[in-house]
């Protein structure tokens, strides 16, 4: 069964017009040799699903679309794939697929809610570890109402911590470092494009970014020993903390 589920996995691989990583190519191509599959009979000991999450009720419009996600381990590589379908009269239509590596074994724990505030649910899920603890990073996929698909967003992983902020109508990042800082975002295309952050270290500064990325400081203050610096804000212009 799991030799046939690797003949499927490079089937897919091939034959996908849809998001494929050149980098998961070039792994997989390292699994042929002059277009023969180099099959062991111990292979069956190194390929596994390792989890599944579907969902038809849930996420984009309710009851007529559907997400699955697989996440299965091909020797000591992890992938992910997600598959999105749309409902006809009598079967699901296949419209998109998303393929990535993945680097932890932890649960999706998926998040299916309104991420861009169009009355339709998007998903994220957990895709990866962060260098420090406290950062929670997950690829974000938003539903596309016109075109009945998800899109990828692309940059998702750089903004560990997201919500959708409902004060300033788009989604806010929360970074743990030395310090902290919160991060303020619109989903332009297929990518989060900043506007705005705060950082908590040694000072308080805020800062708000224009469309071609320059930085303008608008508030710098010290911040004394005794206080919070991991503090999470809902808005910077005026500064407003998230409410426990």
């Amino acid at each position: 069964m799991k030799r046939n589920f690797l003949f499927f996995l490079i089937f897919i691989f091939s034959c996908t017009t849809q998001h494929v990583d050149n980098r998961i190519k070039k792994e997989i191509a390292k699994y042929t040799i002059k277009n023969k599959i180099v099959l062991a009979d111990t292979l069956t000991s190194d390929t596994e699903i390792i989890e599944t999450f579907v969902d038809s009720l849930n996420i984009g419009e309710r009851g007529k679309t559907k997400i699955e996600l697989i996440k299965h381990r091909v020797f000591n590589n992890t992938y992910v794939i997600i598959k999105f379908y749309s409902k006809g009269l009598n079967y699901w239509f296949h419209k998109n697929t998303y393929l990535y590596e993945c680097t932890i074994l932890n649960g999706f724990e998926p998040n299916i809610s309104d991420f861009n505030n169009d009355k339709f649910n998007d998903i994220t899920f957990i895709s990866g570890s962060a260098a420090r603890g406290g950062n929670e990073v997950r690829r974000l996929f938003i539903y596309d109402n016109y075109e009945k698909k998800l899109i990828s967003i692309e940059n998702s992983q750089d903004y560990p911590n997201m919500l959708y902020n409902k004060e300033l109508n788009c989604i806010d990042a929360f970074l743990v470092h030395g310090g902290s800082s919160t991060v303020f975002a619109r989903i332009e295309g297929d990518s989060l494009k900043e506007f705005a952050s705060v950082h908590n270290d040694n000072c308080r500064t805020v800062y708000e970014i224009d469309k071609f990325g320059k930085e303008k400081l608008l508030q710098k203050d010290t911040i004394t020993n005794s206080e919070n610096i991991y503090i999470r804000y809902i808005n910077y212009k005026p500064l407003k903390e998230y409410k426990e």
